[in-house]
């Protein structure tokens, strides 16, 4: 990779993000602070999903000291929506070390900034860049789609050794003068013009530096093994109304998937008892929604039911009847959304 290529590539790439790039709610800002929680919430989530979640998430929590001690259910309920959750509590755990640790600065060195809760090698890089304009990598999914068919880089993007190679690329090609128009630059381009599939080689600024456009094999490009196999669990999820018109809900455990939301009974088809499970005997079943729901690597089949309480147990902790007005304050997950909206 000569000077000269360097040279020319970053300088185009630069110039056509200037020119082009969209007008976004996180692009009107260098707070490192406003960045992170925009990186944060683009991950695994499309742009104009995110904008909405992003404006209002801030407007509630605009520094990090309002988001530090944030109590956790308003939290996910800021969050409703957007899934995996674990990304909202690693970023207040992190923004609350950086209010402890750093006096509410958010580091501007790989370091430091690295050993945050939940900031990992990308997010760092973008922070780093966007907002200290720091000339440091930030490596996603556009910008090794982008690279492996501007240098011809064959390696497997889903083996995460692969991602070293694409740093290296990285902060070899990166303009050091602007390295937050440079990086971001890649991650349009993957974005809008070097798309997975059909990209649109002839409205590429850089397709005269494509080793791929060249060759004639962008479609063949990048490499990705399969993905992990999909699981699949049938569930049957019961709106369980007393005689006073609350509805049961159950809070999930406190780690793992969907942790701290609030459900509607739920069982495993076949495998387990709305009795046994929740100490709730009901009659009257109207059946609601039929649908499915798709996580990273499990789908869940849901059949829906509005059910009424003749006979209450003792409830666990975890378990309780609330009033519609209280649900609409309590954070759930997307599945459990679609049935209350249904049921509203």
């Amino acid at each position: 990779m000569n000077y000269e290529y360097k040279k020319q590539f970053r300088q185009t790439l630069v110039d056509w993000f200037n020119k082009e790039k969209r007008d976004l709610p996180w692009r009107q800002t260098k707070e490192p602070y406003k960045i992170w929680v925009s990186e944060v919430m683009l991950q695994q989530t499309r742009v104009d999903t995110v904008i909405p979640y992003y404006n209002r998430f801030l407007e509630r929590f605009p520094t990090a000291e309002s988001l530090a001690y944030a109590q956790e259910e308003e939290l996910l309920k800021m969050w409703e929506g957007l899934g995996y959750y674990s990304r909202a509590r690693n970023l207040q755990a992190g923004v609350r070390e950086v209010v402890e640790t750093y006096n509410s600065v958010v580091p501007n060195n790989r370091t430091d900034i690295s050993k945050l809760k939940g900031v990992g090698p990308y997010t760092a890089g973008a922070i780093l860049s966007i907002a200290y304009g720091k000339p440091e990598h930030a490596v996603d999914g556009n910008v090794m789609r982008v690279l492996s068919r501007v240098l011809h880089i064959f390696d497997d993007i889903a083996q995460p050794k692969t991602k070293k190679v694409f740093e290296e690329a990285v902060t070899e090609l990166i303009d050091p003068h602007n390295p937050s128009a440079f990086n971001q630059g890649l991650m349009e381009l993957g974005a809008l013009i070097c798309t997975p599939t059909s990209p649109k080689c002839l409205l590429c600024p850089v397709r005269d530096y494509c080793a791929a456009f060249e060759a004639g094999n962008t479609e063949e490009l990048p490499v990705k093994s399969k993905k992990v196999k999909m699981k699949n669990i049938s569930y049957d999820v019961f709106a369980v109304r007393d005689d006073e018109g609350r509805y049961l809900l159950e809070k999930r455990p406190a780690e793992g998937l969907l942790a701290g939301m609030w459900q509607f009974a739920i069982v495993e088809h076949g495998k387990e008892d709305l009795v046994s499970k929740y100490g709730v005997e009901v009659e009257n079943s109207a059946h609601i929604l039929k649908f499915k729901h798709i996580f990273s690597h499990l789908t869940w089949h849901i059949d829906s039911y509005e059910v009424q309480a003749v006979k209450i147990n003792t409830l666990r902790d975890n378990v309780q009847f609330f009033t519609k007005q209280q649900i609409e304050s309590l954070p759930m997950p997307v599945p459990m959304l679609k049935i209350w909206k249904y049921l509203k």
